[in-house]
Order: structure tokens, then C-alpha cells, then sequence
């Protein structure tokens, strides 16, 4: 069967006798492996859709066990990652986490549109790096349904002042669960920088908003934590390749 489908690759392996598997974040059929070689494309303008940061049309047929590419063509190259070094590391991080978070063949149209749209701004913006990875970060945990409960506590649906964001529990929790002794206090954020109002606003809007929003540094960081923490208990997330290179000072 043969299917044509836009998408991004997101990691390629090269194997023997010049065989290359990509990793494909695709529209139809969500991610999935599918093989391709050196020898089908090589050199030629048709192998520019097998390069980093590109949106591309690709014919797949399906094998044995892996799809395979027998063609493909350039929609949108975003080589303007490739001119800055903290844009290229910062793609890249965005890549390997897109990875890493998706489950093979899962529908995932809003996370292609998403990816897609922050490699864009990646190719324009130069600066303030940390702010849009994270809002691109959280963003893709909320179309697969990991954001915290943000609008009552978690525990008990109290709509009081929050006490906290519990990582444990998946949201905001009250202070009378806070004291009941069976929180995990480890994993229990407070609620500075306006926390709430920023989850809030990734919620609401997509990617394009993000362009030119930048946190304060302490701001940052406070996310960063609680995100690093919420992507370890609950996707088993941790230890990117990628991060080692990013460097956002």
C-alpha cells in the first residue's frame, strides 16, 4: 500500500549497505520508521527532503515491517537554524524531545503543525532561546493530554487559592490537601512567576503566539524545573543528548 503524507524526520540511523531508517513525524500515519538509501537519492535535489529542518512530501510504501520511501520532495527547508549555532542546538533539542514523547503511530496532526511552526520561528528568531523552548515543550504536553490541572485542586476540586503544583498529582492542589500529609512534598512546586497565568496562556494559543515572548530568567527556570520534573514521573522523559549543547546564557 502506498501513502503520501507530509512530515519532519526526526532522527535517521544510518545502517548497512548504505540503508538509512528515518524516524518520521507524519500527518497521516504519526510517527513512524521507514527506510530509504543513500543510493535512491544521493546527491540529487531529491535528497534535500532527507536533510534536518526540512517539512517534507513523502510517498511511502509499506513493508514487511517498516515503511519505506520511495520519493520525496521539499514543502518547507528552515535552513535559517543552520546560520546560528544556539538555533541549530535548539532545533535539535526540539527534535530529540518531539521524539522521545511520541509513541509511535499515535495521531499526532497538531503536534506536525506545531513542530513545523516552531522550526519556522527557529529560523528567524536568534535570541531568548530557553522561553520558546519551553513554551514549545509544555505546548506539545498539552495536545497529548499531559498538562496539569490548572483550573481547581486535583485532590478534592476546591477552587481556593492553589497551594501548589503537585507533579505527583497532575495539577494544582489546595492548602488543605497540601497539609493532609499525603502529598509529595518533593514534587510539589510553589506557584511564583505567575505559573498559573503561563500554562494558561500556552493552553489557549498555539506556537505562532510564542515568537517573540521571552520569561524572565528566574521565571525560566522556575518552569524548567517544574517541566523536567512533570516529563520524568510522568513520560519517563530525561537526559537528552541534545541538552549538553544548548547553551543558553
Amino acid at each position: 500500500m502506498v501513502t503520501e503524507t507530509d512530515g519532519v524526520i526526526l532522527r535517521q540511523t544510518k545502517t548497512v549497505n548504505d540503508r538509512i531508517i528515518l524516524v518520521l513525524l507524519t500527518r497521516k500515519l504519526g510517527k513512524i520508521s521507514a527506510g530509504t538509501g543513500t543510493r535512491t537519492f544521493g546527491k540529487r535535489k531529491s535528497s534535500l527532503p532527507l536533510r534536518a529542518f526540512t517539512h517534507g512530501r513523502y510517498q511511502l510504501y509499506s513493508g514487511r515491517q517498516i515503511y519505506n520511501v520511495d520519493s520525496a520532495d521539499v514543502i518547507e527547508s528552515f535552513y535559517g537554524i543552520g546560520e546560528n549555532p544556539d538555533s541549530f542546538f535548539c532545533a535539535s533539542y526540539v527534535l530529540e524531545f518531539t521524539d522521545r514523547v511520541l509513541p509511535e503511530g499515535m495521531p499526532a496532526e497538531h503536534v506536525l503543525d506545531t513542530l513545523t511552526g516552531m522550526l519556522r520561528i527557529l529560523s528567524r528568531r536568534k535570541t531568548r532561546l530557553k522561553s520558546l523552548l519551553l513554551m514549545y515543550q509544555w505546548k506539545v504536553l498539552q495536545i497529548l493530554g499531559y498538562m496539569p490541572g490548572l483550573d481547581a485542586c486535583v485532590r478534592c476540586g476546591s477552587t481556593e487559592e492553589p497551594a501548589g503544583l503537585s507533579v505527583v498529582d497532575g495539577g494544582i492542589i489546595c492548602g488543605h490537601c497540601r497539609d493532609s500529609g499525603t502529598v509529595n512534598m518533593r514534587l510539589l512546586y510553589e506557584l511564583n512567576f505567575d505559573i498559573i497565568q503561563i500554562l494558561k496562556f500556552i493552553q489557549k494559543n498555539e506556537i505562532e503566539a510564542f515568537s517573540k515572548l521571552t520569561f524572565r530568567d528566574d521565571t525560566a527556570e522556575h518552569l524548567g524545573r517544574i517541566l523536567e520534573s512533570y516529563l520524568s514521573y510522568h513520560l519517563d522523559v530525561r537526559d537528552l543528548r541534545s541538552a549538553s549543547y544548548i547553551n543558553f546564557d
